[in-house]
């Protein structure tokens, strides 16, 4: 959908002389040094997530007390809302160190834990298959942008359409709590979101390359760390409705 006939050619160490993107005028070492940034700040994020995930997968004591008690459940609906909150004052204090970082970890643990109930409750085949696709995609479309951004490709008009699909999504995320989909329903609804946050990838590196200053790291890691959580919940929504 995304590609061209030509392989991405991408080197993330280049660094030095060769622009970004046509046109560019600031500094390219300083970009090259901002998104190596992110990378290593998403990078850490990604190892924590699967750290959390795998202790709350391999301890099932962990995931029986959250669906066993009441005091377990309200932690659980807990966890579930407290990366909304922290987003609120992260996005305000994503430029101030080290409370940027304090809120990072709570936020990227809170989240680690949601992904690690979901892992909790479905086979580690269907685990293992929708994080290897996902690490595909990832890299595949990472590429893909930097090499269409060398060639003066923009990905900047993507915005409200994705922000649009994002929010239908989620309407219709909420319409499926008073009306289950079936398992056909189920796995067009996976497919259109995996879509859609594979469109997100793109989006947000293309920021990172072009838009993003450079005190806004945390923000950009954590857009680019969303889209992957979402993209691998949806996959392994797939993979578990096919399997069914």
């Amino acid at each position: 959908m995304f590609g061209y006939r030509k392989a991405p050619d991408l080197d993330l160490e280049a660094g030095g002389s060769a622009p970004l993107y046509p046109g560019m005028t600031e500094d390219v070492e300083l970009r090259w040094a901002f998104i190596r940034k992110i990378y290593v700040i998403l990078s850490v994020q990604l190892a924590m997530t699967a750290a959390v995930a795998g202790f709350v997968v391999k301890v099932p004591a962990v995931s029986d007390f959250f669906v066993s008690s009441n005091a377990g459940l309200g932690l659980y609906i807990f966890f579930l809302v407290l990366p909304l909150i922290v987003l609120c004052p992260l996005r305000y204090y994503h430029q101030k160190h080290p409370v940027n970082l304090i809120l990072l970890g709570v936020f990227t643990v809170s989240i680690s834990f949601a992904v690690g109930m979901t892992c909790a409750f479905t086979s580690g085949k269907i685990i293992l298959e929708a994080a290897i696709l996902t690490a595909v995609v990832v890299i595949s479309l990472t590429a893909y942008t930097f090499w269409a951004a060398k060639r003066g490709h923009d990905f900047n008009f993507l915005g409200p359409f994705l922000f649009g699909a994002l929010m239908v999504l989620m309407v219709f995320s909420l319409i499926q709590i008073f009306f289950p989909l079936g398992k056909i329903s189920t796995m067009i609804y996976g497919a259109v979101a995996s879509i859609i946050f594979c469109g997100y990838i793109i989006f947000d590196t293309d920021n990172i390359i072009k838009r993003h200053t450079y005190d806004e790291y945390i923000w950009a890691a954590v857009s680019l760390y969303l889209d992957i959580i979402n993209l691998f919940l949806n996959l392994m929504q797939i993979l578990r409705a096919a399997d069914s």
